[in-house]
């Protein structure tokens, strides 16, 4: 308790041991020939740990490029990827890094790379996202037409396909039908244009169980669609993109009671944290229950029922309605728990001028690495 009594306002712990496990895990029920690619946008601040475990990092923003150089992500260990890549800052990468993969989200962008790896003398290897019918990728046509004139472009290397459709997907048919429809266009242009991808890159959104009140079997979705790949036509490189699936379990954000309360008949606590610190996907106003504790209470009987509510002078601010705990007092820790994937990153950090909370990654040797100390945001909202 000595490391928890020392930190006085809320903070979050990232455990590399639970996230190597983690990957671990997801390697045993993978194909051999699978390999898994990191999005940095699900939590920066493991970037360092995950390096070495993963064979990629997916990049969507120059910070998160500054983020990885700092933690020693090698250039060829990098995917720059998008919706917006700043001319600018492309300049600049091009001219300085050798390696990098960059995916091409509109015709747009692959103007803008093949034209500076032309005025450099470089090849760059390139990776055509196939858009989902969104804001995302190009069409297939347009994937077609580049891939029919490759001979025109010398500087480019068109390693591969990239597709990504969403998150939390527990369907094991939506996810076979999107392999089919990738497999299908490797084929068309393996057969029209004699070119074979060397990879395919897929974000597949496995999900990942944040409350009580569902479960996901994993191992079968994971068999399932192992066998999906074992049944593929074509046979390119796969890179398994994944954010949420590898970081949510590594995360645990704990937040201290500051008041208690009774109003018309309900019991009330008062946290240091609150919603722009703890995000959870389809929390939906705490209507539903996450994994949660009391830090040094775990064997003690649930017997009150609280509202958790945050420090934000906000009616949206619940944490969780009607949460079963021992007698809770001032001074407490709540512990929240698979809070390793975006809720350190996405919040409303900035609302109210309320400080950002510290960030600790316990290391596989048991030591604690400050990643943040508690920032004052004052000074980003005068």
């Amino acid at each position: 308790m000595s490391f928890f009594k020392e930190n006085e306002s809320a903070f979050y712990i990232f455990d590399a041991a639970a996230l190597r496990s983690r990957i671990n895990y997801l390697n045993d029920h993978l194909p051999d020939n699978v390999e898994l690619v990191y999005a940095v946008k699900a939590n920066t601040f493991i970037a360092p740990e995950v390096n070495d475990m993963v064979s990629r990092m997916e990049i969507c923003s120059p910070g998160e490029a500054l983020i990885c150089e700092k933690a020693g992500v090698p250039d060829d260990h990098m995917v720059i990827s998008g919706v917006y890549k700043d001319p600018h800052v492309m300049t600049d990468m091009v001219e300085r890094f050798d390696g990098r993969i960059y995916t091409i989200e509109s015709m747009t962008q692959f103007e803008l790379l093949n034209g500076l790896a032309e005025k450099n003398g470089k090849k760059l290897p390139i990776l055509l996202r196939l858009t989902n019918d969104s804001q995302f990728g190009i069409r297939a046509d347009q994937i077609e037409d580049l891939i029919c004139h490759r001979a025109d472009y010398p500087h480019v290397d068109f390693q591969g396909i990239q597709f990504f459709s969403g998150t939390q997907k527990t369907s094991y048919k939506k996810l076979d039908r999107e392999l089919r429809k990738l497999d299908a266009l490797l084929t068309t242009l393996k057969e029209k244009y004699d070119y074979e991808a060397e990879e395919l890159e897929y974000g597949t959104g496995f999900p990942v169980s944040y409350f009580q009140d569902e479960t996901v079997d994993e191992e079968e979705l994971l068999r399932e669609f192992s066998a999906s790949i074992g049944r593929m036509v074509n046979k390119p490189a796969i890179y398994i993109e994944l954010g949420r699936s590898i970081a949510a379990c590594c995360g645990c954000y704990y937040t201290h009671v500051v008041d208690k309360k009774t109003n018309g008949g309900q019991n009330y606590l008062l946290v240091d944290g609150g919603m722009h610190h703890l995000v959870y996907f389809g929390q939906h106003m705490a209507m539903r229950q996450p994994y949660f504790y009391a830090v040094g209470k775990e064997d003690q009987e649930a017997t009150e029922s609280y509202h958790i509510c945050g420090a934000l002078c906000s009616m949206n601010d619940i944490l969780v309605k009607s949460a079963p705990l021992p007698n809770m007092e001032i001074g407490d820790i709540i512990c929240f728990k698979n809070t390793g994937a975006y809720c350190v990153i996405e919040g409303i950090a900035l609302f109210l001028s309320r400080d950002l909370p510290a960030v600790y990654v316990k290391q596989e040797d048991g030591n604690y690495r400050c990643a943040r100390n508690t920032l004052s945001t004052h000074v980003f909202n005068s």
